[in-house]
């Protein structure tokens, strides 16, 4: 019977429970951080029980992480759940990519970059945007601290299937535009629930070309659309940056399976999705959540709702406004969405030899400590801080606020994020969601432009 690629990497790892109901699957790696982590080994430490299989948890510090002085944590909740963190990895035997260390950064790019993402797998972590590994062909998805312990207890986890929604991407993306255009445009197309109840499976000619930081980017913000899940076919791109990796030793053994994963012909989508980029636009939010967004020379919208009008009050916009009208403050180039190598490197490019715009406090934050290493071999650090950026530590920092770095109240930040709800980026801060590109072009030009006629 023909598959979808979701169904056959589900299928392969159901231990019992029949389709349609709650189904018990075997889980292949654990990705823990801070946050979703301390009650779950408590409640291992209150039940006698040991964690099951330490050698597929794996931990890192992110999401509180001071992005400065990264030893220096001040605010004692914060450091609380860091030295807690520290604590379990030693007591319970799991390999934590510490503070500081070489593998250190963001949960869903640590997993890539060691090599710990693989196709096929299933991949959990207490945290939403865990849907990023999907890109290698995997099944990886966001779980709450409960199952955080259910997965420590039993590498196992309880799961319903969901329906398959076939997302169908083709032409050729603008100079200029990006994989971060193409989700924004599905979710403002397609609203912030239209993947709810389905795993999406990306897929297509532009798809295929596209890197995996793009695609991981794409993936990163399934969970945006409503959906649990975004899954793309592994590939000749996926294979050639998997192989080399420190905890891809099994790649010779392994690549032969990994090239069977892929939907067949015949396999049955409950809901199919087409988009042609050839005449995508860079797209920015103006609101509150992703789905609220324009194509750059778009106008804002009228309200329609209450919905609406709570968030140009909140933003202090006004339909009718373009994008070149936002009165921005702060760019933050970061976040598990777009803070790779590839991003750094696109958004170098535009501040090459310029100076960020007197009005603008403009900060770069690696994503990993290997993506900030690779970036300074590269002398990147050296262009961002020239045209007069800060050049951070690795973590998670302005994307939702959970450590020093925020948004003054009331001040408009062009973001390379995934979120741009009331408080996200800190009290009363009002988040934009654009491409690195796109917030490298406002840095400089102390407002939104057109970065389709920057990027040559």
């Amino acid at each position: 019977m023909a598959q979808t690629l979701f169904d056959k990497v589900w299928n392969k790892h159901v231990l019992t429970g029949k389709e349609g109901e709650p189904q018990l699957l075997y889980i292949d790696l654990h990705l823990i951080h801070e946050v979703t982590s301390p009650q779950a080994f408590e409640g291992l430490r209150l039940q006698k029980r040991q964690l099951r299989r330490p050698d597929l948890t794996f931990a890192t510090l992110d999401h509180n992480v001071p992005t400065i002085d990264i030893f220096n944590i001040r605010d004692e909740i914060a450091n609380k759940q860091i030295t807690t963190l520290q604590k379990n990895a030693k007591d319970f035997g799991v390999h934590i990519f510490d503070m500081g260390s070489d593998e250190q950064g963001i949960v869903h790019m640590v997993g890539p970059e060691t090599g710990l993402t693989q196709p096929g797998k299933t991949i959990v972590c207490g945290d939403s945007h865990t849907a990023t590994h999907g890109a290698f062909g995997a099944i990886a998805f966001g779980i709450g601290t409960s199952e955080v312990e259910h997965v420590f207890a039993t590498q196992t986890l309880w799961q319903t299937k969901p329906k398959n929604l076939k997302i169908e991407v083709s032409g050729k993306l603008q100079p200029g535009v990006y994989a971060k255009d193409i989700i924004l445009h599905l979710i403002n197309q397609h609203g912030v629930d239209f993947g709810t109840g389905y795993a999406l499976e990306f897929t297509g000619e532009t798809i295929q070309s596209l890197s995996m930081e793009g695609r991981m980017t794409i993936c990163n913000m399934a969970i945006e659309g409503g959906a649990k899940y975004g899954i793309i076919q592994p590939d000749e791109t996926t294979f050639e940056y998997i192989k080399g990796r420190p905890y891809a030793q099994n790649f010779n053994q392994s690549i032969g399976e990994w090239q069977k994963l892929y939907s067949d012909e015949d396999a049955h989508f409950d809901k199919v999705i087409t988009l042609d980029v050839t005449n995508l636009e860079p797209q920015v939010t103006w609101g509150t959540n992703p789905e609220m967004g324009v194509n750059f020379s778009s106008p804002f919208p009228e309200i329609q709702n209450i919905n609406d009008e709570r968030a140009y009050n909140y933003m202090g916009l006004k339909p009718g406004q373009k994008a070149e009208d936002i009165d921005l403050g702060y760019v933050f180039l970061g976040s598990c969405t777009n803070a790779r190598l590839s991003d750094l490197i696109e958004a170098s490019h535009i501040v090459k030899g310029k100076k960020v715009h007197p009005k603008i406090t403009a900060i770069v934050v690696p994503g990993s400590r290997t993506v900030k290493k690779e970036a300074e071999s590269l002398g990147l650090d050296k262009v961002f801080k020239e045209a007069g950026f800060e050049w951070r530590e690795p973590g998670c920092s302005m994307c939702l606020g959970m450590n020093p770095d925020q948004v003054p109240e009331g001040v408009h930040c062009a973001s390379t994020s995934n979120r741009n709800f009331e408080g996200r980026q800190g009290k009363g801060a009002r988040t934009h969601l654009v491409s690195p590109a796109m917030s490298a072009a406002a840095a400089i030009n102390g407002k939104f432009v057109d970065v389709r006629k920057v990027v040559v």
